[in-house]
């Protein structure tokens, strides 16, 4: 198998502009197969607007994707019968039952009766929804609509699958139990691309590309994110955070300070000697009594670091 074999998603200076706005800038992307690839970004990074280009339904303003070994847009009609896409808003009929939107869609894939009856039982089983065939989607609660949205992505078994955000509207005991279904499709080797802004979703990833402003300012495995942030993290933990944040904040060498309830997350560049002694000299001055130690980058701390060192060397520019 060649290397681009290997990729079920390969593309190379992906832009895509809205009259002045810049949605999505020059992205280089290589997703595996058979792998769960998270987008991690805030709310108009550009994760929407990338996976709408990748299934052919934007057409990009410049720059080439390959997607199954086909060109989008160019082959998009060929490519939809093997993708299945999970907008972020539920979109299936509020007034068919379960098993009618589930029909619906076998109708959209020329499924035979046999064939149909066969795989819409399969997949009321498989996602918790037999029991619910009968009920109308609208009065589905959540999970339920969630669960529901996924069966019908995956109903004609998709080579490549796309979610865009789809576990926004979820408690987070529905989320984890989504997120099994999805390891599921993955060891059965579907190419799963999944965008998020949750945190723990995105540690979940096989790999990971984080988006700033529809920009790409990072990507890996979540624990080679980690281990190359550039970035000494300290943590300090005392009875007045508040206080030790204001200590902290003004320090030139101060990348972020970040609030956990009464701990603070410190980002220091790398470049700066004694990260710690820095730390606790500036509470030592300001009179705050905590306690200061390094500890390993979280993924948090990652999305922090890369998006402010984007916007630092914006501001050089």
């Amino acid at each position: 198998m060649t290397a681009a074999d290997d990729r079920a998603i390969s593309a190379r200076g992906l832009t895509k502009s809205f009259g002045e706005l810049v949605a999505v800038s020059h992205l280089d992307l290589d997703v595996p197969r058979s792998r769960i690839y998270g987008f991690l970004g805030p709310n108009g990074s550009g994760k929407s607007t990338t996976i709408r280009m990748l299934c052919g339904l934007l057409t990009p303003s410049s720059g080439r994707a390959r997607v199954l070994g086909l060109d989008v847009p160019v082959d998009a009609a060929a490519l939809k019968p093997r993708i299945g896409y999970m907008t972020q808003r539920f979109s299936l009929y509020e007034d068919l039952t379960s098993e009618e939107n589930l029909e619906f869609i076998a109708d959209i894939y020329a499924f035979d009766r046999q064939r149909r009856k066969r795989r819409i039982a399969e997949v009321l089983e498989r996602y918790d929804l037999t029991d619910q065939r009968r009920q109308f989607a609208g009065t589905l609660s959540g999970g339920q609509k969630q669960r529901l949205a996924l069966a019908c992505a995956v109903l004609h078994r998709p080579e490549l699958l796309l979610l865009d955000e789809p576990t926004s509207a979820v408690d987070p005991k529905t989320r984890r139990d989504f997120w099994g279904k999805l390891f599921e499709l993955a060891e059965a080797g579907t190419t799963i691309l999944v965008s998020t802004h949750y945190m723990d979703e995105a540690e979940r990833c096989h790999r990971l590309a984080i988006l700033d402003r529809g920009v790409k300012v990072a990507d890996g495995a979540p624990s080679e994110l980690k281990a190359s942030t550039g970035m000494t993290v300290v943590e300090v933990s005392g009875d007045d955070p508040y206080a030790a944040q204001r200590a902290l904040s003004g320090h030139a060498e101060v990348v972020s300070v970040t609030q956990l309830g009464v701990r603070l997350r410190i980002l220091i560049p790398d470049s700066v000697p004694r990260a710690l002694e820095l730390v606790r000299a500036a509470l030592s001055g300001a009179g705050v009594r905590a306690e200061a130690e390094i500890v390993p980058a979280s993924l948090e701390d990652v999305f922090v670091a890369v998006t402010q060192n984007g916007r630092r060397r914006e501001a050089r520019a």
